[in-house]
């Protein structure tokens, strides 16, 4: 019986029919809005086109949306207090991307595809345009109707220890290995020299640089960051190939070449050393199919954090703003 019931919730997952522990189906729209999809990707498509940069910051975007109230598109309204302005969400971007899909689905499909669903579904795009794996994404989501800057202290710093990177985490329902699963998203992201220079001269007043950076990688970061340079120069967070979503990023952290201090700790901790050693450490094949295996199924552990379906929120007509 119990091999019964595997085989025949296999056959739901293959057919679309899969409906997601929070009330969250794949093929949602399908009868709704039948090229819901398709018009968020072809969104995606055209702003990726015309710059490669977006894909990470659509990544970004749904990831802080999903830390505080949960994958509600609570992150996309604008206000002085709202979420989106809190010092935690400083340089996110990707909203002209979600505002331009929402407007087509709204000429087709009124009040009927939630922000929060075209969020989930630009991330998993973005992935995919940049040589990463794609996945179903379940979806029902509705928006949220509260959206607060002070919520935002609930996102993972640059700084953190791996110790409140995991309380973080697991406050959200997620786990040591997705922690570092998701973290792997860094192979196509960038940042600003100012989130980590302090560990380039004088790491904790000691006049030093921090010594988990490797010499080659320091010197390399220097140059990119000295003293007294453009606090907002950016700087890829996966040097070997910035723009491509593959296998770099870990080996990286094990080698001493992570740039944030956030993401070089989890190679430091006994918590999160064994996983990313279990990315970084297979021969390239096998590591590139684990990784493009564990990572959807965080992503959607992930994007079911704290969603509202049902009767909860609503369908917000403009993203920036509540109904």
């Amino acid at each position: 019986m119990a091999a019964l019931l595997f085989w025949f919730a296999a056959l739901l997952l293959m057919r679309g029919c899969f409906v997601h522990g929070q009330g969250l189906q794949i093929g949602f729209y399908d009868s709704y809005c039948p090229g819901a999809e398709d018009i968020v990707r072809s969104t995606v498509e055209r702003h990726y086109g015309n710059d490669a940069t977006i894909a990470p910051g659509l990544l970004r975007l749904h990831f802080h949306d999903c830390f505080v109230q949960g994958c509600d598109a609570s992150v996309l309204i604008s206000g002085p207090s709202s979420e989106r302005s809190a010092p935690q969400n400083f340089g996110l971007r990707g909203f002209e991307v979600i505002d331009e899909a929402k407007s087509q689905l709204e000429a087709v499909c009124p009040g009927v595809v939630s922000c929060a669903d075209i969020l989930a579904l630009a991330a998993r795009d973005a992935v995919d345009l940049t040589g990463g794996p794609s996945w179903s994404v379940p979806l029902g989501r509705r928006d949220g109707r509260i959206s607060s800057a002070s919520g935002a202290r609930a996102l993972p710093s640059p700084a953190d220890p791996v110790s409140v990177q995991r309380k973080k985490f697991a406050d959200q329902g997620l786990s040591d290995h997705d922690l570092v699963t998701l973290v792997g998203a860094h192979t196509i992201g960038q940042t600003d020299c100012q989130f980590f220079s302090y560990r380039l001269f004088n790491f904790t007043a000691t006049g030093n640089a921090d010594p988990s950076i490797s010499e080659a990688f320091l010197a390399q970061l220097r140059a990119l960051c000295p003293p007294g340079g453009d606090p907002a120069r950016r700087v890829a967070l996966d040097a070997g190939s910035p723009g491509a979503f593959d296998l770099s990023f870990f080996k990286n952290v094990r080698d001493g070449g992570g740039v944030l201090e956030s993401d070089q700790r989890l190679w430091g901790d006994a918590a999160t050393r064994g996983v990313v050693q279990g990315y970084a450490g297979n021969v390239r094949g096998l590591f590139g199919l684990r990784f493009a295996y564990e990572f959807p199924r965080a992503m959607v552990r992930m994007s079911g954090v704290g969603v509202k379906t049902g009767a909860q929120g609503e369908i917000r007509r403009r993203c920036s703003r509540i109904n």
